[in-house]
């Protein structure tokens, strides 16, 4: 089962700023919040963070299959090479190796529509 989190975030927000959830840019991207990189993305807009706390975090990320594939495409279609992608979402080129590993059949059948 997977975490409601604009609901998560709704409750976090209105304990620690809740002058946020009155911005309407900020309820449209809750109602939003369907992959981990949409999480991702509204938790950087959300909460500014240190470089020692985002450096920590990064360690802690997981990504969900959608997103992996989403980001294993956009290599493919634009041709990056993995430590590209690897420099640019500060992911080890290790664990790109292993997604494309394990979906390698789903990226050709994407990539042949």
């Amino acid at each position: 089962m997977r975490p409601n989190y604009a609901k998560i975030y709704q409750d976090m927000l209105k304990m620690e700023h809740p002058e946020k959830l009155k911005d309407p840019k900020i309820k449209e991207l809750l109602k939003s919040l369907n992959t981990t990189e949409d999480v991702l993305n509204f938790n950087e807009k959300i909460f500014k963070q240190s470089k020692e706390s985002l450096k920590n975090n990064q360690k802690l990320k997981t990504y969900d299959k959608k997103t992996m594939l989403k980001l294993l495409q956009y290599q493919k279609k634009h041709g990056f090479s993995t430590s590209h992608m690897s420099r640019k979402y500060k992911i080890s080129r290790t664990t790109i190796a292993k997604w494309k590993k394990t979906f390698e059949e789903e990226i050709e059948t994407e990539s042949g529509k």
